[in-house]
C-alpha cells in the first residue's frame, strides 16, 4: 500500500478560465470579511476599505460593520477585483475509492480481514471540539447517515476531546488499531498542523511501518493536499461522511492491499 494515497488532479471544465460573479456574470464583484483590532467608527470604516484597495478590491464598499468586544470590529466588505481564475491550474485531491454502502463494507471486511476492523478516534491537544469526530463515529451520525459504531465489521473506539498524543499512541496500540482517525477543529496559531505533527512522529517512533495505523486526520480548516508534509495517510475536509470514511479504510486497509499483495 503507498503510505500516501491521495491524489492531486486538476479540476475539468468546459471553460478554463473564469472571472467572479456577483450581480451579473463576469463583473468580478466579490464579498470578503475579516475583523480589524480597532474600535468601530468611522476610521475604522476607512480602514476597513484601504485594506480592501491593498487586496485587489477596487471600488470597495463597506456594507456590515460590527463591534466584536474591546476595540474590534468585524467587517464584511463587497467590491471589485480584476483578477481571473485559470481552472486548469486548480489542485485538488481527488477521490481514488469507491463509494460503498455500510452492507458492502460489513461484507468486505467479514470476507477479506476475517475479523472486525479496529478503529480509534479522538480530538488531540487542547482541542474540546468533538462535534466533528462524533459526527463520524457515533450511530447517530450525521444528516440521516450513520456513524461508523452502525457498521457491524466495525469496532469503533471514541476517546473523546483533549486527548494527549501518548494516550492516543497508546489507546491504538491496545485496541490493536487499522486506523487512527483524529478530528482538530482549534486552528490558532496553526495549533491543528502541529497537533498532526507530533501525532504522526509519535506514531512514527511508537511502531515499525508495516504495523502502524492508517493515519488520518480531519476539520474545516485543513488543506488535502498536505498528507505527506504531516505525514499522515489521509485528509478529510469539511462536507466529509461517515460513509466515505469507511469507504477509505476498505479501500485502504483491504482492498489495495490485497491487490498489491
Amino acid at each position: 500500500m503507498s503510505e500516501h494515497s491521495g491524489q492531486h488532479a486538476s479540476v475539468p471544465t468546459g471553460k478554463a478560465i473564469v472571472r467572479p460573479y456577483g450581480d451579473t456574470t463576469g463583473d468580478g464583484m466579490v464579498q470578503v470579511s475579516f475583523t480589524l483590532p480597532v474600535t468601530h467608527d468611522k476610521r475604522a470604516e476607512g480602514a476597513a476599505v484601504q485594506l480592501a484597495n491593498k487586496m485587489g478590491i477596487d471600488p470597495a464598499m463597506v456594507v456590515h460593520a460590527k463591534p466584536m468586544g474591546d476595540g474590534f470590529t468585524f467587517f464584511v466588505v463587497y467590491g471589485r477585483v480584476n483578477h481571473l481564475v485559470d481552472l486548469n491550474a486548480v489542485q485538488v485531491v481527488e477521490r481514488d475509492f469507491a463509494l460503498l454502502s455500510a452492507k458492502d463494507v460489513n461484507t468486505v471486511i467479514k470476507q477479506r480481514l476475517r475479523r472486525k476492523l479496529s478503529v480509534v478516534g479522538a480530538c488531540i491537544g487542547t482541542d474540546a471540539h468533538t462535534v466533528g469526530i462524533d459526527a463520524i463515529l457515533n450511530v447517530k451520525g450525521i444528516a440521516g447517515e450513520k456513524g461508523l459504531e452502525y457498521y457491524r465489521e466495525l469496532k469503533v473506539t471514541n476517546m473523546g476531546a483533549q486527548v494527549s498524543v501518548p494516550e492516543l499512541v497508546e489507546t491504538a496500540r491496545a485496541e490493536k488499531a487499522d486506523a487512527v482517525l483524529v478530528s482538530q477543529v482549534v486552528t490558532q496559531r496553526d495549533a491543528h498542523l502541529h497537533n498532526t505533527r507530533e501525532m504522526s512522529a509519535a506514531f512514527r517512533e511508537a511502531m515499525p511501518a508495516g504495523r502502524r495505523p492508517l493515519l488520518i486526520v480531519g476539520g474545516p480548516r485543513f488543506d488535502e493536499t498536505m498528507t505527506d508534509e504531516l505525514g499522515v495517510d489521509r485528509i478529510f475536509g469539511r462536507g466529509t461522511t461517515p460513509g466515505e470514511v469507511a469507504s477509505y479504510l476498505v479501500h485502504a486497509l483491504i482492498t489495495q492491499r490485497k491487490a498489491m499483495a
